[in-house]
């Protein structure tokens, strides 16, 4: 039997097609089975047309399956790449609208935030079904989530199910590193570079180029470059020493000192709400992927540098890579929270993928990644003990929701969002507390 890599929520056909075009490129995997899951059959149908072609212009034959059941897609897999999002664009929308009618600035709103917590609730039930089939079906198997907020979805799957071969895979730190090569002016094969922290804040604790550290020039770049000291990562390296591996758009989220204040919104130029602009744009290019399937005409099979292929690759053949990983910190990071989720260099190789220990981080840097994986926490907290009033909890600790709004505030915005997204949630998270 070929090995099995079935895709959960493969109706994210931009995000499919990319994946693939990696996996494919691969010789040794020529012939490997591909199981293609969704709940939408039109989606469905236009991600197994696009897996087609990508495989005919590769030079490939994988055998490729799509499946309506997820058990069927499940069953009998060496992977699992979980790629849903629940509610999908109407639900983001809800996220971003309701916080704004309370004077709530995001720009994403995927990882922390209010906009990251409600992601994270409306998923769990999703998670914890979906565990429950990966231990009775392919219970073997490694389960990949690309699946965001990726720190609370890999700890609830940790808690919830008790799946330990699971891994969050995040392209923040090898973009970030490729962006920084770039500005520095040396090749970013020729960089040597260690990251850690958690997902979207992780740090870039080593950047050296022929044995010589990079920062000094990302300072003196910093220092002389009034455009990049318009962002908020230049900033957080000017006034934290270190750089962080997400976009400012994502790193303004995170922290209380941004997002509350007219003046750094407009100093940093921050783009509030550009998320949902992101999300207009995914659903275009989706349209525009089904148009050319219907049409014959031809799809760009371009590779993403994914870590999910890679991690693949080396698992069945034994070659040795690291990769960037979110999993269950146990002594990973020595001042961060046991049980919390960080992201760390993984070595991967025919044994599986195994986590890199880092040590203590620089005390600036943990006091910040202690208070979003407190939020986590309470995050996690409130589905497992299935106590809505830790939702509130975790609003009220996340730093740029407490820097906006009044606690009695905090608690009416949550019920308006427990009102709004409804069935997606646990039954017991469902009540509404009131100020």
């Amino acid at each position: 039997m070929p090995p099995k890599i079935t895709f959960v929520g493969a109706g994210s056909v931009v995000f499919t097609q990319g994946l693939l075009a990696d996996l494919f490129t691969y010789p040794e995997l020529d012939g490997v089975h591909v199981a293609l899951h969704d709940i939408d059959p039109d989606r469905l149908a236009t991600a197994l047309a696009a897996a087609e072609r990508i495989a005919a212009v590769r030079g490939v034959k994988p055998v490729l399956t799509a499946h309506a059941d997820r058990r069927e897609a499940l069953s009998g897999a060496d992977f699992v790449v979980n790629m849903v999002q629940i509610g999908m664009a109407a639900a983001t929308r809800t996220d971003f609208e309701i916080p704004a009618r309370y004077g709530l600035r995001q720009t994403i709103g995927d990882t922390l935030g209010i906009g990251g917590i409600f992601r994270a609730l409306r998923t769990f039930p999703f998670l914890k079904a979906l565990g429950a089939d990966v231990a009775d079906v392919c219970p073997q198997a490694w389960l990949l989530n690309y699946t965001n907020p990726m720190a609370m979805n890999v700890q609830y799957l940790g808690e919830a199910t008790g799946l330990t071969r699971v891994v969050g895979l995040c392209h923040s730190v090898y973009w970030t590193v490729h962006g920084l090569a770039r500005l520095a002016g040396v090749p970013f094969e020729e960089v040597t570079y260690v990251a850690a922290g958690v997902n979207h804040q992780a740090w870039v604790l080593r950047f050296e180029h022929a044995g010589a550290d990079l920062y000094p020039r990302l300072r003196k770049l910093a220092a002389s470059d009034g455009q990049l000291r318009r962002r908020v990562r230049f900033d957080m390296l000017r006034r934290l020493g270190y750089y962080p591996t997400e976009t400012s758009e994502h790193s303004a989220e995170y922290v209380p000192w941004y997002l509350k204040h007219d003046s750094e919104v407009e100093r940093l130029r921050l783009p509030i709400g550009d998320y949902l602009g992101i999300v207009a744009e995914n659903e275009a290019e989706y349209e525009r992927t089904r148009r050319a399937i219907a049409a014959g005409e031809p799809l760009p099979v371009e590779g993403t540098g994914e870590y999910a292929p890679q991690i693949v690759h080396s698992v069945l053949t034994g070659t040795p890579r690291t990769v960037y990983g979110n999993v269950v910190n146990r002594g990973l990071i020595e001042n961060l929270p046991s049980g919390g989720v960080v992201e760390v260099p993984c070595l991967v190789d025919g044994t599986g993928v195994r986590p890199t220990r880092i040590g203590a981080l620089p005390p600036q840097l943990a006091a910040l990644n202690r208070t979003y994986l407190s939020v986590n926490d309470l995050v996690v907290r409130a589905a497992v003990e299935d106590d809505p009033r830790h939702v509130r909890h975790a609003a009220m600790t996340d730093p740029a929701t407490a820097a906006a709004l009044p606690v009695e505030r905090i608690f009416e915005l949550c019920d308006d969002l427990v009102r709004a997204h409804g069935d997606r949630l646990q039954p017991g998270l469902r009540a509404v507390l009131g100020p």
